[in-house]
Parts: C-alpha cells; structure tokens; sequence
C-alpha cells in the first residue's frame, strides 16, 4: 500500500540541530505498571518473556520513542520533560514493553515510520488521568478536591519547614543509594517501645485508618527459633506496596522495588540466634495504597514454618510532599503541630487530576492517531464509580484534542486479589465499549495468579495492534474475542449469544469451564456449558429455572471461551 494513503503526521528528533525528520503514524501509550512495564522488566521479580533476545533485536530506526518523565502537579502545565529517540537495543530496554511490541507489530504490518509516546505511571487510579474540570461534572471526588484548593499553604508550607527533606530519586539507582538517616531501626538492640502497634499484613490506609498515608516507614519484630541447624526463607507470597529493605538481625537479607512482588529472601543460618531474633522492615510507599499483603512466615529446609503476622512496632518516618521526603523522626515533637487537613497536602499520583495536568495536557494538541491503555488494577473495588470514569476520561481526551481517535485498552487480567472484586472491574470495562471508537483486549488465557504483572506483554501489543489494524488501517482480521451480546432463557437452560465470535466459538482442552448459573435469589453455582452453533448453552440440574449467567467471575480464572482465531472471550454477567 502507498504511503500516501495514509494520515501522517511529523516525527522530529533533535540532534544538534533539526535532523532525522521522519513522516509516519503517532500513537500514544497510557495507563499504570502494565503499560509501564519495561522491555528489560520490573527487576528483579517481574519478566518479561524473551527480554534478553527482544531487546537486542529492538533495532528498528522508524521506530520512535518518547517517554514523558513523571511530575505532579495540581495545575495544568503546558511544558513536559522527554525527548524522541530511535528506537535500539541502548533505548528500548527501559521503554514500555506494550507500547514497543504494539509499534513493532505495526511497523511490520504497515511498513511506514511509527512513533509512540509513552505517558504512564504505575500504581494509579484512573481519577488521576482525567481533568479535574471533568471530575467535578462527573460528582466525583468533590470533597477532596475543594479541600486541596482552600488549603492554607503557607501554614503547610511552615510546619514542613521544621524537617530536613530528602529528594525522591528518579532512577534505580537513587533509589539504591537512598539515605533517610534512618541507620539506628534497622539494629537488633534499638529501643522501640515508644514505637507504635499494628497488625500485619493489611494496607496502610487501613491499619492506620487513613485514606491518604504514603511516605517512608519502619516496621519491627521480635521471633523466637529453635532450630538453627539450616538456613531459612523469608517470605511475602503477597508482596509489599511499594518497596523494602528487610534486615534480619541487623543484617540486609533482601529488597525489592516491585509492588505485589512476592518477598522470598534467605535468611543464611549464620545469622540465625536459638531464641529471639529480630526482623525490621524500611518499605516506602510512593503513592496510592501501600502495605503488606499475603501470608507472612519463615520456613527453613526441612518445611517448618513460623507465622511472623500479627502485632509490630511501626514508626512512619518520612511523608513524601512534592517530591521530597520530609524526615519527621529527625523533630518528632514538631509532629504535634500538624495543621488541620494536612491529609490533602499529601498529593501523590492517585490525587485526582494530577497526572492529566502534567502528563496529559501537555502533550495536547500534539496530533496522534490513536491511543493505547493498561491500567484498572488500583480501582479494583470501585467498579461502579470506574464504569462512569474511564468512559469519561476518554471523551475528555477527546474533547480536549478536538479529536475522535480511536482509543483500545487492555482489560485487566486475572490475579489473585483475594476479594473477588476484580470480575466486576473487567465487566465495567467490558461494558465502556459503549463508547464509540474503542476496543478490548482481552487477557483472560495470559494472567499469572500470583504476578499482576503477567509477563506476557507480547500478546497483549499483537492484540492491540490488531485492533488498529482492523480498525483503522483497514486490515481484514478479527481482531477481538467473543464478547457477550444477549440471553434468552428455554426451559432449565440459558443460551448465551455473543459478538466477535469469528469464525465460530471453540473451547481450549475440549471442554468449557467458568460458567455459573442461579435462579432469583443469585445464588451461584457451576454450569455445565455447550457450545451450540454460535451461541452457548448453560444449564445446572441444582437450578430449575435459572434467571442468571455468568462466565469466569472470579478475581483469578482460566479461559476456556474463545473464537477459532484464538482470541479468548471476555468475563461477563448477564445481571443488569
């Protein structure tokens, strides 16, 4: 196909002066940590698959990359730092893996130069991408958006000056060598009686009764041992929110900078004490919910365990404020002082509108083709509010651009989140194709139950990609799973009508699994589901006269639903 009959728009790199001009298509990558993903992966506990080979064979010069830096702030900025690169094994690495993959598979197709630009940030809510004008229409967040406004700054502004402050790094390795003169909590013999309690695990804005509570803090622990014979584990199997450094003894055994990473570090039985030991946590949380979650225990060789949950010592050092740390244990009396409200001077990325003013609105009118999104992990458990916010972000972009480009995201995939709330997140996800001009991809088949960051970025981007194809390039492929259209109720069975079903409705091991039924009282229970043509039958012989369906409605579950091009259907419910 000639270029010619292609939108293009202009590509410019700067090189010691205006050179290196490229004429090709735009697309612009958004949303939290699955978008954000590196090429290279979240080290040490998230991959990417292949990542090694895929990053020396990024070598492709019509390929542009841009990744706009992170800032915060509470007014709209028309300015952002970044530039465009060529995309090679030496810039790919750190670049999102999505949004490379989702170039790459485009290059290839279309033959002409692509360029990304890549405005994420894990660990946000979806709040955080829209206006704040936009919000305020929508309702939301009212309270605490007239709260930030109406603060008193200067009084903030003259409590914070009573602390000396750390710069929040921007790199791996600031965060390396990060020193919050905190040395003292991490030794066995440190006093910490006059040392808060809580129960662990649990996110901090629940242990602390706290909607809004990020910042450095420690944690301590005193366990008894027996055996000392072998070496032990430390673990976390549900990860820590943001990142840790755990000492045991006042020795370091591990950290980690990747939140929801399971925590496995062994404990050497060198360092190992018959009788008490002591364990003490630093973790920092750089915004958004933060904490401990899963089992908490030590195992040694031989398979015994020892719960570590229950009571600690915590102490919050350290609030992160307009990129810095303050270190209140350095003037813990000025702490008595705190002005009313201060809660709402803590903005961090999950502040509502934060990210659009200096992320978004930059960027506009810059003209893109299209955009690409991953992100609905951190509203889990507000479905609801979700399925009136993303649809609305998106006609917000729109507005803002004075464009109807087309707009495909990703559907959060399966992951054990231990709530059994993220179904309904994907169905209001399910449910925003309402809005015009987008697409789904869905991620059912390539979930990881204990890693919501599935490793599996490659498909993710070729089924995205494929929606651009289809959609807007022209390209004759089905580009999207089963989604489900209708129901009708015969008898004791329910058949289920679907769109997208390409050509015809398979199930992977022979057999359809995730289906459930219930009568008027919505009490679930499995079904034995056949595909029939190109609807679905669902039945149960516990339910007489079934008046609901549902099909892979659980926070993880595996795929047995999909279209004969292999693409997977996505979670549904027939209730309204």
């Amino acid at each position: 196909m000639h270029i010619t009959e292609y939108e293009y728009f202009t590509l410019v790199y700067f090189q010691l002066g205006l050179n290196d001009v490229l004429i090709g298509e735009v697309w612009l990558s958004s949303g939290q940590s699955n978008m954000e993903m590196p090429l290279k992966g979240f080290i040490p506990g998230g991959p990417v698959d292949n990542s090694a080979q895929e990053i020396a064979n990024a070598n492709y010069p019509a390929i542009r990359i841009f990744t706009v830096k992170r800032n915060l702030a509470l007014e709209v900025v028309d300015t952002l730092n970044g530039q465009w690169m060529v995309c090679s094994p030496e810039s790919a690495g750190d670049f999102s893996a999505t949004a490379y993959f989702f170039a790459r598979k485009l290059f290839k197709e279309l033959n002409v130069p692509i360029g990304i630009i890549n405005s994420n940030f894990g660990g946000t809510p979806v709040e955080s991408w829209i206006s704040q004008e936009k919000i305020l229409s929508l309702g939301e967040f009212k309270k605490e958006l007239e709260a930030i406004k109406s603060l008193d700054r200067g009084e903030i502004q003259a409590f914070l000056s009573k602390f000396p402050t750390v710069s929040v790094p921007t790199d791996n390795q600031g965060w390396n060598n990060l020193d919050l003169r905190d040395e003292a909590f991490l030794q066995p013999a440190f006093d910490d009686s006059s040392w808060g309690k809580v129960n662990l695990p649990g996110l901090f804005e629940e242990l602390f009764n706290d909607t809004k509570i990020d910042g450095a803090f420690w944690f301590r622990e005193k366990v008894f041992i027996e055996d000392i014979s072998s070496d032990c584990t430390f673990i976390i199997d549900g990860g820590i929110d943001d990142m840790d450094i755990t000492y045991f003894n006042g020795q370091k055994i591990g950290s980690t900078n990747c939140w929801d990473c399971p925590r496995n570090y062994v404990i050497p039985k060198s360092m190992l004490v018959k009788g008490l030991n002591t364990i003490s946590i630093r973790v920092i949380d750089t915004g958004g919910p933060g904490g401990f979650k899963g089992k908490m225990l030590l195992k040694n060789m031989s398979g015994k365990e020892i719960q570590i949950n229950g009571e600690w010592r915590f102490n919050h050092i350290a609030d992160i404020l307009n990129n810095k740390f303050y270190l209140y244990h350095l003037n813990p009396d000025a702490l008595k002082t705190r002005p009313s409200g201060f809660a709402y001077a803590s903005i961090d990325s999950s502040t509502p509108g934060i990210l659009f003013n200096d992320m978004i609105h930059p960027l506009i009118p810059y003209k893109i083709k299209g955009a690409i999104w991953y992100q609905g992990e951190n509203n889990v458990g507000r479905a609801e509010q979700y399925e009136k916010l993303f649809p609305s972000m998106i006609e917000d972009w729109r507005a803002r651009w004075n464009s109807d480009f087309s707009f495909y995201y990703v559907q959060i995939a399966p992951f054990n989140y231990g709530n059994e709330l993220s179904p309904a997140l994907r169905d209001a996800q399910r449910k925003s194709l309402k809005t015009r001009n987008t697409g789904m991809v869905v991620t059912l088949d390539i979930g990881n139950p204990t890693n919501i960051h599935p490793s599996n970025k490659q498909d993710v981007a070729a089924r995205l990609a494929g929606l651009a194809l289809a959609n807007d390039y022209g390209k004759n492929i089905v580009a999207s799973g089963p989604l489900y259209k209708n129901y009708r109720i015969s008898g004791s069975k329910i058949i289920l009508e679907f769109d997208y079903t390409g050509s015809g409705l398979m199930s992977k091991d022979s057999k359809l699994s995730g289906f459930e039924i219930a009568g008027a009282d919505k009490n679930y229970v499995p079904a034995t589901a056949k595909i029939v043509g190109d609807k679905v039958q669902v039945f149960s012989l516990s339910i007489a006269k079934p008046k609901y369906a549902r099909y892979a409605w659980r926070d993880y579950c595996i795929a047995t639903l999909f279209n004969k091009e292999g693409l997977p259907a996505s979670s549904f419910t027939t209730e309204k």
